[in-house]
């Protein structure tokens, strides 16, 4: 990843922890960095409430940093209900179901980004909350309990992560616990977040009227006196004019490192989190980055410039998840405004790996994937002398990628005439011809059938992928000319076998070993 980083032997792993946090406050329809300065703030308060005991710290460091790592396994399905799944998560972080007055006050506002359908998003909250939001928590906890494990985390903190959306008065989900039943690195994410959110609007005033008015409520009353006794304290980090350093900063020793080379499997984790975004995306990331990978040794690329390609792949749609997944599903053609915020994607991944010190050199690659070589692409519309060979392989390898992946408007392709469009494209100078012809290449070389995991059939393969693409049991029966009961039992092998419950829960294992596209 350039001279200078390939140099370090080891990287903290908090660096990468960031560029996820980053990613999923996109996800999350939050400010951007509001992850990292929860975390230094939960951080800060339990160095306070614990004594500073370092493995307690770190389980509170992790929680914070990734709360929302789950955010992107039930997008589809919450923006099919509410429009736009971002726009619904971030009114759900501010929600305060049990407090009635402020929860109808809250309501009068609920689904503004709907317009006039407002109203009926309101009424339909209400309605299927009950239902629909204990689904998705569902989901949620099973992807960050797949997730987690290959990030590193503790599993204290895994197990932290399945009680973000509690509450002390049980008023919560998935499960309702309440009081000292849920985790005590939860409750001090809790009272951290509610204050940066509000400190975010108002400022230290805001912060403490805030967490006084939800402590007994949704906030540990002890915990929220804590910090109300010295909110300056807690909150003093927030001045700091840069919030990655600040996180490093405020990171419990011993700070965790992995050999360098553990960062492409690190991305690899990233991306699963980006392909939730929706049910045609699954696997997408990796698919990209082994096509171009693969496309660079063709190109006698050496092999550290190809582990660079390598990661550029799988991190090149991180922008992705702050576009609601209502637009990837789209089935027909978008709108004028829906196509703006589809080309912001690629200048939220640069901003989110320029961020990141460790990923920073793989910016340039890693958002170019949508330019061409013409000029006519997008975010820079930066001509062909701008654009390095790494990055007109990878943009290639996206293109072929996509086309041989179902789409929500039409059927893959097949390889061939996903070639042939290809070497249009080169012909007609939007793509490089010689980084087409590799890719096209790297393509055709046939890869032998590995082991199936967990045991898993053939026939039980197919019934996991369209279960993780979110087809029910009646759709995959028509799918594979089997009948719906037959689908059942199917699914209930696979759940056996591979331990996951959830929709989100197999697609994340389906990506874990190569499963799709």
């Amino acid at each position: 990843m350039g001279a200078t980083v390939l140099a370090v032997q080891k990287i903290r792993v908090t660096e990468v922890l960031a560029a996820l946090s980053l990613t999923t406050d996109l996800a999350a329809g939050m400010p951007f960095e509001k992850g990292l300065r929860t975390s230094a703030v939960a951080t800060k308060l339990a160095g306070a409430l614990l004594g500073g005991d370092p493995l307690s710290c770190r389980v509170v460091f992790e929680t914070a940093m990734l709360r929302s790592v789950g955010c992107t396994s039930y997008a589809p399905e919450l923006a099919a209900i509410f429009r736009d799944d971002v726009a619904f998560q971030a009114a759900l972080k501010t929600l305060d179901t049990g407090d009635e007055k402020v929860f109808a006050t809250q309501l009068r506002t609920f689904g503004d980004w709907a317009g006039d359908e407002s109203p009926g998003l309101a009424r339909t909250l209400v309605e299927v909350f009950p239902t629909v939001g204990v689904e998705a928590m569902r989901n949620g906890c099973e992807t960050s309990r797949a997730l987690g494990a290959g990030l590193g985390l503790r599993p204290e903190s895994i197990e932290a992560l399945d009680d973000v959306y509690e509450r002390w008065d049980g008023c919560g989900i998935p499960d309702g616990r309440r009081g000292a039943q849920l985790s005590l690195a939860a409750r001090i994410v809790h009272v951290a977040e509610q204050a940066v959110l509000a400190h975010a609007v108002g400022g230290v005033p805001a912060a403490v009227a805030e967490v006084r008015r939800r402590s007994g409520g949704h906030l540990d009353p002890e915990l929220a006196k804590a910090f109300l006794a010295a909110p300056d304290v807690a909150l003093a980090s927030l001045e700091h004019p840069d919030a990655i350093a600040m996180v490093l900063d405020v990171e419990p020793a011993p700070h965790v490192t992995v050999p360098f080379g553990s960062v492409p499997r690190l991305c690899a984790v990233l991306a699963r989190v980006v392909d939730l975004k929706s049910q045609w995306l699954l696997g997408h990331s990796e698919h990209v980055a082994t096509l171009a990978a693969d496309a660079g040794r063709l190109a006698g690329m050496d092999p550290d410039a190809v582990t660079e390609l390598h990661c550029a792949g799988l991190l090149h749609d991180l922008g992705r998840v702050g576009v609601s997944s209502s637009v990837w599903d789209r089935p027909g053609p978008l709108g004028l405004a829906e196509m703006e915020r589809v080309r912001m994607h690629t200048y939220w991944t640069q901003r989110v790996l320029e961020r990141v010190p460790v990923l920073a050199s793989l910016a340039p690659i890693a958002s170019a994937h949508h330019e061409r070589v013409d000029g006519g692409g997008y975010h820079r519309g930066d001509p062909s002398a701008n654009l390095a060979l790494p990055a007109r392989i990878l943009a290639a390898a996206d293109v072929f990628a996509a086309l041989t992946e179902p789409r929500a408007h039409r059927a893959a392709f097949t390889v061939e005439a996903a070639a042939d469009l290809l070497a249009r494209e080169a012909g007609s100078g939007a793509l490089d011809g010689q980084a087409c012809a590799v890719v096209i290449e790297a393509a055709g070389r046939p890869r032998p059938r590995s082991v199936l995991p967990a045991g898993l059939t053939e026939r039980e393969v197919e019934v996991l992928c369209l279960a993780a693409r979110g087809l029910r049991n009646r759709e995959i029966g028509e799918r594979l000319s089997i009948s719906g009961r037959t689908v059942g039992h199917h699914l209930s092998h696979i759940y056996d076998k591979t331990g996951r419950r959830t929709r989100a829960g197999v697609a994340v294992f389906a990506m874990e070993h190569g499963l799709l596209p």
